[in-house]
């Protein structure tokens, strides 16, 4: 149990420090995982723009379970075997090994980097740039958004990843070291390419999307938790009004999940997420969580890429208490 805590400590270590290294002989796994994902998607539906009456709902969800199926099993034995193998070489090398794989499932560091390429031309005032960086964390379209709704949108997107990049695969490597925490990458990863209410991804996606869904649920409401103790910790944000929120607004989401850490950030800031979001032209109505006690600024972003590391700092300082107990 101390070497997992260990392992599990030092990969968020190794994330504060180095996020995702664009190293060119080193390649993501996330990388090959979305190759995997594209390649047999090509080959389980390539007319993938038809409609599932022409093939039947559940003819077309088989083959999303196929997908779902195939790369989440690929994931977890891919990394069983490359632990196993280096731990045969020596059990240094093992948890050498396990470390690294465990810390490129985390994102805190990736994420806050995102945030702040968003939040940096804002500050300078060069808002064509500040929308080409937000484009690229959020599906909607961004060419004609104003600071108080690029702010919006980047804050969503770093609120709901606290789930996603931080509590779910620190959660899932403490259960099952690098294999599970891989596992977990690939059905995230899924759920992100192909987990689309769409005409194309509807059914084809249903599986990965379900799957996500269901491992992120109990992180999810964990991440709730964290926030609203990290808001009680930090000058300026309201613990209380947090709470609150997630009582209130979490379940009017369409995600079973991203409600409670959008509607925990918007309630200690202060401020409404949700709202108008286009996509592709076409307009969508989110729900609106959280109370606009004020409006959104820019600010926010650092604000919510606070809320983010005050998270991973206190599952590194539970897992640290813990090593010092075991």
């Amino acid at each position: 149990m101390s070497e997992t805590l260990t392992m599990v400590l030092a990969a968020i270590v190794i994330d504060w420090m180095l996020g995702d290294p664009s190293w060119r002989w080193l390649t993501h796994p996330v990388i090959w995982i979305g190759r995997w994902i594209s390649a047999v998607e090509r080959r389980l539906w390539p007319d993938g723009a038809q409609s599932a009456d022409a093939h039947g709902m559940w003819a077309v969800r088989w083959r999303g379970i196929v997908l779902a199926a195939s790369t989440v099993g690929l994931a977890f034995g891919a990394m069983y075997f490359i632990v196993w193998a280096a731990s045969q070489v020596h059990p240094w090398l093992g948890c050498a090994v396990n470390t690294w794989f465990i810390s490129t499932t985390i994102a805190i560091k990736g994420l806050k980097d995102a945030a702040m390429a968003v939040y940096r031309p804002l500050a300078e005032g060069r808002l064509d740039e500040a929308r080409k960086y937000v484009g690229y964390i959020v599906g909607r379209d961004t060419t004609r958004l104003d600071e108080p709704e690029i702010t919006r949108a980047t804050v969503e997107t770093v609120a709901e990843n606290i789930v996603d990049g931080v509590v779910s695969p620190i959660l899932f490597a403490l259960l099952g070291g690098a294999p599970l925490a891989m596992l977990y990458r690939a059905a995230n990863t899924l759920d992100s390419m192909v987990g689309y209410k769409n005409d194309k991804y509807l059914h084809f996606g249903w599986a990965s999307a379900r799957f996500d869904d269901v491992l992120n649920w109990i992180p999810a409401r964990l991440t709730g938790g964290l926030l609203v103790l990290v808001a009680l910790a930090s000058p300026g944000l309201n613990a209380v009004r947090a709470a609150k929120a997630v009582l209130k607004f979490a379940r009017l989401h369409p995600s079973p999940n991203s409600g409670i850490p959008e509607s925990a950030v918007a309630g200690a800031l202060g401020i409404e997420l949700g709202g108008v979001n286009v996509y592709h032209g076409r307009t969508s109505e989110r729900a609106r969580m959280g109370w606009p006690l004020r409006e959104r600024t820019r600010e926010d972003i650092k604000r919510t890429v606070r809320m983010l590391y005050g998270v991973s700092y206190v599952i590194a300082g539970g897992l640290l208490c813990a090593l010092l107990f075991v």
